[in-house]
């Protein structure tokens, strides 16, 4: 039998890291495949034979390269030269990041020459990062097969329809909101697959994809489709589900092929008995799924609840006596079943970020979310309103327990709550029902055991660690008391690193409460596991220790002497009147309440490292993180082909809610008017599971135009919060100690830019700008020029996000074609003079650049608007007319 020939570089007959001629003669070049994207160093090895043996090289027809690879970009100019190429893979996710899920490559654009691959059937980008398809496909004449799925694609070029010969198209898991309606002209298309993106409408023109077997649309944001879709004779399955529908066409069941009709999990109010009849549609997961009924039915029978979905830019909505459903951009959801108001009511949503001046975290809580704030407060719903809310799932799962939490404008509560964990997405949700809107929060506490203590008495055991039991007898109480149970077990391996004591052990930390002042009529009961390694047998009594500890962890006293202490083979058995914490220990040492007091903050403290990363394209960017410990290494990897900046810094530790500051040094500085600026300083919050991360722009009032500025940022501690310990308070006294870490900052020397040249724009001339209002806050001409060195690559999103057309975009770029920062001027100032009027304009640039997943230009919009808002306070303020404009806004609302 002939051996069959391996295609090219799928071997390295040299038996070296470098692919030989050897590895390139005879049977690896007869079928003409060049398989590269199984290599880690795959672009490195095409670069190789490229150079050695282009001449066989360029005759390669099937190519495959990941765009994972570090050297994609390297590769990219050459790949044009194999005029014979048939099949193109440029895909990513051949890496995965620590969760397991595939990383998307590295290309968005492609060298404008690729047009010229003539020969080129197969095209395979997927797992990219494309937010525009490149012009240059357009113009490949042979193109058959076009897969784009999972990029960030947001439209298609208008004159798509140019592909004439191609019959599949994938461009599943992107960001598609239309269609262009030249979709209709690829007249040999035979696959369609549209599936998880955002569309909201289907151009009429789909329904002239005669030839057209399989079209998927499911995942999408659809309230209708088109009745031309009855045209597509050649149909064959239509896939519709998970969309927003409220009617289907009646049309579809006249389609002479179609053998699979998915409607499933819509919000179809009714399907045409036509379409019921089909033997092969599918109908679950809709909200009536009946046959469209007679004009006699009752028309109460096909109501169902509205369903309102918010963009990121909205803070409000209206609540009507029918009830109705609501998600917001964040995620929340909200259901309002018929009757809970009675009259319409208008409810006001903002997410806010924790302050522990007033979020006030219990011992070993975790704060899960943002807090999310309801109007109007106090007001009492007719029947409960359910509320979703999506959180950071917590690392310890078996001894914590996820809550929402709610403010009652006093204090804080715990609500009953559920969790649910989506299977394939991996995002949690907690889910509580509320008769009023206040604050709420998501956090992950000790898991709590509790139960109701009657005059007879009970027993009490803990969920965690069902060894440790609480015994009530009879008579322990008059009146029914509440009785709280709460663990945190402690490892061996904890006690003996913070002790640096290989003979201390102790058992896990046990914390009693109840809703009563007065002590237990009779001793309660408590049944403790004795200390890891330590039993009944080989028991020396001198060496237990029963600790009490108050409410606060500050203190522990031994009160050993002052219970009576009974053992079992493995547990410890004492009698108590009133509840705290308690912890047993087992250790030669004699003062052992220091050493508890020593080992308890320590269980409360995160080993955190800070990072200082600046953005490659833009060094001026600088990105802050305060990072746990366990996390620094996958933070990294994720931001490294963007950032480049020093090493970690070395680990300090910091409590939940801890605030720090970081400070620019040595020549570097930033913008002092921003609301997050405490005297020169950034301000953060640590929370062990949120992001403690800001992105911000920094300068220098030394001349760069000279030298570079070699300057650091350092982080310093904040105020001490009241939940820290008493010693580590006093630790942290003095200037020096509330220092935490520096990392250096360095900023290139100045080439000239384009702002500095003569003339308004670099060119252009407009008239003055003031995007907003007043009372907002403006975004004037000055803000725009800041914003626009900014922007960088990134424009051309941007700028279709803003609502520019593809067209548009093209003319901008090709009239400042080789001078990226006139685009970037033309396409920002442009759209900012076109709607100077419109009042949204702001919020409408802010929601554009966060789509564009520019986050940081977001926030720098939001301080200017937020320092706005502020001067105009204050002005207001100065004049007395506060009072005044407060009683006509009454008067409006009215």
């Amino acid at each position: 039998m002939q051996k069959m020939a391996e295609p090219l570089g799928l071997r390295d007959e040299c038996g070296e890291g470098t692919l030989g001629a050897p590895a390139l003669a005879g049977s690896c070049l007869a079928d003409n495949r060049l398989n590269l994207d199984v290599y880690p160093d795959g672009c490195r090895r095409f670069l190789q034979l490229f150079k050695q043996q282009q001449g066989e090289v360029v005759q390669v027809e099937f190519l495959r390269l990941s765009s994972n690879d570090c050297l994609l970009d390297t590769t990219l100019g050459s790949l044009p030269h194999l005029k014979h190429l048939k099949s193109m893979v440029l895909k990513g996710g051949h890496a995965r990041d620590e969760f397991g899920s595939c990383q998307h490559g590295s290309l968005t654009s492609l060298p404008p020459d690729f047009g010229n691959l003539r020969c080129l059937t197969h095209l395979d980008l997927s797992f990219n990062r494309f937010s525009i398809l490149p012009s240059c496909i357009l113009h490949l004449p042979s193109l058959s097969v076009l897969l784009v799925s999972h990029n960030s694609l947001v439209t298609l070029p208008e004159d798509f329809g140019r592909l004439s010969k191609l019959t599949f198209f994938s461009a599943m898991k992107n960001q598609l909101k239309d269609l262009p309606q030249s979709i209709g002209e690829l007249s040999m298309l035979q696959d369609l697959d549209l599936s998880e993106n955002a569309l909201e409408l289907l151009p009429e023109e789909v329904g002239n994809l005669h030839n057209c077997t399989e079209l998927d649309l499911s995942g999408n944001r659809l309230l209708s489709i088109p009745d031309s879709l009855a045209n597509m004779k050649s149909l064959r399955r239509l896939h519709l589900h998970s969309n927003l529908l409220v009617t289907v066409p009646a049309s579809l069941a006249s389609l002479p092929n179609l053998s699979r009709l998915d409607l499933q999990n819509n919000c179809l109010r009714a399907i045409p008995a036509e379409i019921q009849a089909l033997p092969f549609v599918h109908v679950r997961g809709n909200p009536l799924g009946e046959t469209e009924p007679s004009p006699q039915a009752d028309k109460s029978s096909t109501r169902r609840l509205r369903r309102l979905f918010l963009a990121s830019g909205e803070g409000s909505f209206t609540v009507t006596s029918e009830g109705c459903r609501v998600v917001l951009a964040c995620g929340i959801h909200f259901y309002f079943p018929p009757g809970a108001a009675s009259d319409p009511l208008r409810i006001y949503f903002r997410s806010l970020t924790p302050d522990p001046q007033w979020v006030k975290l219990r011992h070993h809580d975790v704060l899960l979310s943002r807090v999310l704030e309801l109007q109007p407060h106090g007001l009492q719903f007719q029947q409960e309103v359910q509320i979703w809310m999506p959180y950071i799932s917590p690392q310890t799962p078996h001894q914590h327990e996820v809550v929402v939490r709610t403010f009652s404008g006093q204090s804080w509560s715990d609500l009953k709550t559920r969790v649910k964990r989506n299977r394939k997405s991996k995002k949690c949700v907690a889910h509580c029902c509320v008769l009023h809107f206040s604050w709420f929060l998501v956090v992950s506490r000790l898991v709590q055991n509790e139960c109701k203590v009657p005059a007879e008495g009970t027993l009490l055991f803990s969920s965690v660690d069902p060894n440790i039991k609480v015994i009530f007898p009879a008579g322990v109480t008059k009146e029914p008391r509440h009785v709280k149970l709460q663990v945190l077990p402690v490892s061996a391996e904890e006690i003996q690193e913070i002790t640096a004591n290989a003979e201390c052990r102790a058992s896990p930390l046990l914390y009693l409460s109840q809703d009563s002042t007065v002590d237990f009529l009779k001793p309660v009961r408590i049944q403790l596991p004795l200390p890891s390694g330590v039993t009944g047998l080989n028991l020396d009594r001198s060496r237990l220790h029963i600790l009490h500890g108050d409410l606060e962890g500050q203190t522990w006293n031994d009160i050993t002497s002052e219970v009576v202490l009974e053992f079992t083979h493995l547990y410890a058995v004492f009698e108590v009147t009133h509840f705290s914490w308690y912890w047993l220990w087992y250790t030669t040492k004699t003062y052992i309440g220091g050493i508890a007091k020593k080992v308890y903050e320590r269980l409360r403290l995160y080993q955190v490292n800070f990072i200082a990363l600046q953005r490659k394209r833009d060094p001026e960017q600088v990105l802050l993180q305060c990072v746990p410990k366990h996390k620094v290494d996958p933070v990294l990897k994720k931001l490294q082909d963007r950032y480049r900046g020093p090493e970690p810094s070395d680990m300090v530790e910091m409590f939940e809610g801890e605030q720090f500051f970081a400070a620019f040094e040595r020549g570097i500085s930033i913008d002092m008017d921003r609301p997050d600026c405490v005297d020169g300083r950034l301000s953060f919050i640590f929370y062990s599971h949120l992001k403690n991360m800001k992105e911000i722009y920094v300068t220098s009032p030394v001349d760069r135009k000279g030298q570079a500025v070699k300057g650091q940022v350092s982080f310093y501690r904040g105020a001490v919060p009241d939940s820290i310990p008493e010693d580590a308070s006093r630790r942290r006294k003095g200037p020096d100690s509330l220092w935490l870490a520096t990392l250096p900052i360095k900023l290139p020397q100045l080439k000239p830019r384009w702002d500095e040249n003569p003339g308004p724009l670099c060119g252009f001339s407009f008239p003055p700008l003031n995007l907003g209002n007043a009372e907002t806050g403006y975004l004037t001409q000055a803000n725009l020029l800041s914003i626009a060195r900014r922007v960088g690559a990134d424009w051309q999103s941007i700028g279709l996000n803003l609502g520019l057309t593809y067209q548009q975009i093209e003319r901008i770029g090709y009239n400042n074609r080789e001078d990226l920062n006139k685009q970037i001027l033309d396409m920002l100032f442009s759209w900012a003079q076109q709607n100077s009027e419109d009042p949204d304009c702001v919020s409408k640039l802010i929601t554009a650049v966060k789509e564009s997943g520019r986050q940081d230009i977001a926030d720098e919009i939001e301080a200017i608007i937020e320092l706005g808002r502020q001067k105009y306070s204050e002005s207001i303020r100065r004049v007395g007319l506060e009072q005044e404009s407060s009683t006509e806004d009454s008067a409006i609302a009215m």
